[in-house]
């Protein structure tokens, strides 16, 4: 487990944290507008969507050796071409490979292999999975930043490759080995038996045609874009907020182990507080960071509460996000439950961070982009509560 850990670590925060710190260097290299550079990272988002379904379908059928490490392998010649781009186009196909890669290589496909290999106690494991890599963020951001400034922002990008190809590819080739084959494990305990359209057991077609799956379908997307959308313009966004360029830098690293304090928090929690009870009320502290932020705009104090906020709720969001299906629906086809969302989620996470760039204005700055972003993370926790109603049977203020 800690092998993996560290390779999400690394994953994460080289594919990912890092294009906060890329886009300016990039942006003077290239000429770019601050849209310009945000569709690369929505291309990298798409593309990652759309093979979703796939990877989980790949995961499913026992080859998820092959899925992670191959991911890996293409993540270390994406970030070396990302090196040596010399125009839009080159930067767009760059990413855009990089999405392919973190498609086999994030949170989505480990966490399919870790319900597999853990059937009846997935949650504590994948908890305990995501300690380490909730700090690629506080690892990654400092040190691209310090990379750039060292080499230049096209070396940098050679060196988080490097990184890659030197640790993730072995760690996955090897811990990856003796895949469970495409045995149904038993329905988790926590499960009441199956109801109409939702609950354990049942085809995968009528899964998928099931109002709990759709209803954590609509909290997946609308979360997951909302989430995708702050990494790319963090830095920027609270530079914004009146702190200084080391404190821009410095507080969103401190996201990544508020994010680990957060799941600590769950894992310490987990025997005494009802399941049911944390995914129905961590998610909601993403909202309310977002809110805090735009009310407290232009003052450091706000971005310092953001970041506590945003930092714990996202963290604990990622396990709640990770094992609802299996919950609620499924634990059994996850893989291809979590991949049939695979094109609403490359939409809604392409568009996010575009979106939040379109609306920046010199005037205004993110305020019109955290507005969206709010509206958008209240309608998908509204969702899950609905779909926890459905699932359960009892409104969500009786579920203990």
């Amino acid at each position: 487990m800690l092998g993996l850990s560290l390779a999400q670590l690394v994953s994460w925060g080289s594919a990912l944290y890092s294009f906060a710190v890329f886009v300016g260097p990039v942006e003077a290299a290239l000429h770019a507008t601050r849209a310009q550079t945000s569709l690369a990272f929505s291309l990298a988002l798409l593309a990652e969507g759309l093979a979703a379904f796939a990877v989980g379908r790949w995961i499913d059928a026992g080859h998820e050796r092959a899925v992670m490490t191959g991911g890996s392998l293409l993540l270390a010649l994406a970030l070396a071409a990302h090196g040596v781009v010399d125009s839009l186009a080159g930067l767009y196909a760059a990413w855009t490979l990089i999405g392919l890669g973190m498609a086999g290589t994030l949170y989505p496909p480990v966490f399919a292999v870790v319900t597999r290999r853990f059937p009846h106690g997935y949650r504590r494991a994948i908890i305990t999975l995501t300690f380490l890599g909730g700090l690629a963020s506080t690892v990654f951001i400092p040190l691209t930043d310090w990379l750039i400034g060292l080499w230049g922002w096209r070396a940098a990008s050679w060196a988080l490759g490097a990184i890659n190809l030197a640790l993730c590819v072995p760690l996955h080739a090897w811990l990856l080995r003796g895949a469970p084959g495409a045995v149904r494990p038993a329905a988790p305990a926590a499960l009441p038996p199956a109801r109409a359209g939702g609950g354990g057991g049942g085809a995968l077609s009528a899964q998928l045609r099931g109002p709990v799956f759709w209803r954590l379908g609509v909290f997946t997307v609308l979360l997951m874009a909302v989430t995708a959308a702050v990494p790319p313009h963090l830095v920027s966004l609270l530079r914004e907020s009146g702190l200084p360029a080391a404190w821009a830098v410095a507080l969103p690293a401190s996201i990544g182990a508020l994010q680990v304090l957060g799941r600590f928090a769950l894992y310490a929690g987990e025997r005494h507080v009802s399941v049911h009870a944390t995914n129905r009320w961590t998610p909601a502290l993403v909202p309310l960071a977002l809110a805090v932020l735009l009310a407290g705009s232009g003052h450091g104090w706000a971005a310092l509460l953001f970041a506590l906020l945003y930092g714990v709720g996202n963290g604990m969001l990622t396990i709640v996000k990770g094992t609802v299906m299996a919950q609620y629906v499924d634990a059994a086809h996850v893989g291809a439950l979590n991949g049939a969302l695979g094109l609403p989620l490359a939409l809604a996470r392409a568009a996010a961070p575009l979106a939040v760039g379109l609306l920046w204005t010199p005037a205004h700055g993110y305020a019109g982009g955290l507005a969206l972003l709010l509206a958008l993370s209240l309608l998908g926790v509204a969702a899950l509560w609905a779909a926890q109603r459905r699932a359960i049977g009892r409104p969500p203020a009786a579920v203990s």
